[in-house]
């Protein structure tokens, strides 16, 4: 099968839903919400991704198995702006390029840096087959550019299967310049918790391989309480891993994963419902060293980054450069990623939470 490519325009959105492209049960469609913003739908007759085709790329909401799987917000839609905040509700956000995290006094960049809602200066859907079947797809072309300084163009692909109740991501990020660019990546992928969720993942659960944040960043106000359970969990992590209603992630905890890699290089992460269904993501820490785990469960914003898959911790340029966790991109080189995520149903999170529990004994995956 060929790949089918239809460039999109923002003057093909519009306030009634249209459909773009069909095959089989693979469909696009588009819209304009209320605040301007366009929207794309991807469906494959089993669920359903809504993007922001020029704003961030972003992956607004998704519903696989007839619930909606990303995080509880403030926002009922999109905002038309560049500032993180004022637009933060979306399931998926990539993060950084120049720099990324929560910026400290001795930083100058922006809350996760330029991507989160980068205005793309052009999209496409695709419609295609490849090693894992057919597919519909999004990607698109955003260039940052500042005289004398940076040039870079990032492309991101989210592509979404017949049959499947996953998506896979590919962000690249190519330096257009002929000398060095310092960078950082994260995927700010924002999933909404359920009570009694297990959290199953590939990775030893020890203070020492599951570490809890305990820097305050500017945005949290801690109460006393908020800071005896960082204490805690800083000394008994596996306290998080059952997502129990009286635990109090209000406003939010954080923690840096040591994750350990199936043989073909990917780890695996699971929220667990009751009902043994789970949400689900696999990222390569061979590329994306870094598992940052964040959850956020108040009354008006419920959220679990089961993980954030990156390249430096969420702590801003001038700390994670400390740490030596900012890396070098050579002119004319480019960043490539790969991560999936979804939906498992029971049967199938089980026998992922057996190839889990095979990878932190060492017996394979």
């Amino acid at each position: 099968m060929t790949t089918t490519t239809v460039y999109l325009t923002q003057q093909m959105f519009d306030s009634a839903e249209q459909t773009l492209i069909e095959h089989g049960p693979l469909r696009a469609s588009t819209f304009r919400w209320p605040t301007g913003v366009c929207g794309l739908r991807l469906s494959n007759g089993d669920g359903n991704l809504v993007m922001l085709p020029f704003q961030g790329q972003q992956i607004w909401s998704a519903n696989f198995g007839g619930r909606d799987i990303q995080m509880k917000s403030m926002f009922d839609m999109p905002r038309q702006t560049r500032d993180y905040l004022q637009n933060y509700g979306g399931l998926l956000l990539h993060c950084g390029f120049l720099a990324m995290g929560v910026p400290t006094d001795d930083d100058d960049h922006a809350l996760h840096g330029e991507l989160p809602n980068a205005p793309f200066r052009s999209a496409s859907v695709l419609l295609g087959e490849d090693e894992r079947g057919e597919y519909i797809a999004l990607t698109g072309d955003y260039h940052h550019t500042v005289a004398f300084s940076t040039n870079y163009l990032a492309q991101p692909v989210v592509k979404l299967y017949a049959g499947s109740n996953r998506f896979h991501i590919t962000f690249k990020a190519t330096n257009l310049k002929t000398t060095p660019m310092e960078y950082m990546y994260m995927t700010h992928v924002n999933f909404r918790p359920v009570d009694d969720g297990r959290l199953v993942y590939s990775a030893l659960c020890t203070p020492d391989t599951v570490r809890i944040r305990e820097s305050i960043p500017p945005h949290v106000t801690p109460s006393p309480e908020y800071l005896a359970f960082i204490d805690e969990l800083r000394d008994n992590p596996e306290k998080h891993n059952i997502l129990s209603p009286d635990l109090s992630f209000d406003p939010e905890i954080v923690f840096n994963i040591d994750y350990k890699a199936d043989e073909d290089g990917w780890a695996h992460s699971m929220q667990v419902h009751p009902d043994g269904s789970a949400d689900y993501i696999a990222h390569q820490p061979g590329i994306l060293n870094v598992g940052v785990r964040w959850i956020c469960r108040m009354p008006d914003q419920d959220a679990i980054g089961i993980v954030l898959p990156a390249t430096a911790g969420p702590e801003g340029y001038t700390t994670e450069k400390a740490k030596g966790l900012v890396r070098t991109l050579p002119g004319g080189e480019s960043f490539v990623c790969e991560m999936e995520a979804g939906v498992l149903t029971r049967e199938e999170a089980a026998k992922m939470e057996e190839t889990i529990e095979n990878i932190i004994s060492g017996s394979g995956g």
